[in-house]
């Protein structure tokens, strides 16, 4: 065989690896992990199951495998693109840019769809509380109460428990994001929640930030 034929096989395999996870994740959030079968997943892609099991030896190998991409997911990733040097001083510029992910990943099909079976795994997969506490939230929370406690050296911000600000930052977040998917899921309107993103930044930060005084020369 010559290296040009296994290169295009490869990337062939690749590209069927791919649509297969791509399968499952989607019938996944839909069905539920438990309901969904490796014949289910065949179907919908129009292949035998034998050709699954081409690349997975089961239905449990392909959860595992998402369940990998969960930490690549965009709350996961909030900070990536960010510069940390300085970062800090974009203030509430900076909450409203977190807050439009959180608000975005509930029209974006394959975050939402990751999102969606993390909250059905949670409470059946260790491996899955793990990648939540650790990287949904514990990281999340440690790197922005780093940014407020920068903000408060400057005085940007009211002294107060960076920590604890952090918390009070994201738990609502976390929180209309499953509003949307909810309001998704049931076909109805999501506009009164998707407002509520700029609105708990802007009632938060007014609560945080330093008033400047004017001065009188």
């Amino acid at each position: 065989m010559s290296e040009q034929t296994g290169t295009s096989a490869l990337s062939k395999g690749r590209k069927t690896k791919e649509k297969i996870l791509k399968t499952a994740l989607k019938l996944f959030s839909a069905k539920g992990y438990k309901a969904t079968t490796v014949r289910d997943i065949a179907g919908a892609m129009g292949v035998k199951q034998s050709a699954l099991y081409n690349h997975f030896k089961n239905k449990e190998e392909i959860l595992e495998t998402l369940i990998s991409n969960l930490t690549s997911s965009a709350i996961v990733t909030l900070f990536d693109d960010k510069e940390p040097q300085e970062l800090h001083k974009q203030g509430k510029s900076l909450l409203m840019n977190l807050a439009t992910t959180f608000k975005l990943i509930g029209f974006d099909g394959p975050n939402e769809a990751l999102l969606k079976l993390l909250m059905q795994e949670i409470f059946r997969n260790e491996r899955v509380r793990e990648i939540y506490n650790e990287y949904f939230y514990q990281e999340n929370v440690k790197k922005l109460s780093g940014l407020f406690f920068q903000m408060m050296q400057e005085e940007m911000i009211k002294s107060s428990d960076p920590l604890l600000l952090a918390n009070e930052f994201f738990s609502p977040l976390f929180f209309y994001q499953m509003q949307v998917s909810l309001l998704k899921l049931d076909k109805k309107s999501t506009s009164s929640v998707v407002s509520l993103f700029e609105k708990h930044v802007d009632f938060f930060w007014d609560n945080i930030k330093v008033e400047k005084q004017e001065t009188l020369f």
